[in-house]
């Protein structure tokens, strides 16, 4: 580890990694922390289900969906799979009480 330059810090370093989720049918997704304002962009959505359409929109990486596949995603998938991902999300952003040693353990993957 280093000291972090200004181009580091303004580019998204984000430092905390990404990881991946297994669905209920065994198949992957790849997951990132939300930066800072992402994170406060989570606090303008009025519903659960808008907070969940935008995080995993915006913390999802691999397959990349917007918010409103998102959406249709939920209407068919198991609840499991999006509160899955979901968390992790929010655990790797460092936005759940319990996230700050977990996030840390999976930096780098």
């Amino acid at each position: 580890m280093g000291k972090a330059t200004k181009d580091h810090l303004l580019k998204g370093g984000r430092g905390r990694g990404t990881d991946t989720v297994t669905l209920s049918d065994g198949m992957t997704v790849t997951v990132r922390a939300l930066s800072r304002n992402e994170a406060l962009g989570v606090q303008d959505l009025a519903t659960t289900q808008e907070k969940d359409d935008f995080i995993i929109s915006k913390g999802m990486t691999d397959p990349q969906l917007t918010p409103a596949e998102v959406s249709e995603w939920g209407a068919a998938a198991p609840a499991g799979d999006l509160q899955a991902v979901s968390r992790r999300i929010a655990e790797l952003s460092g936005m759940l009480p319990d996230s700050g040693k977990e996030a840390y353990k999976s930096a780098g993957r």
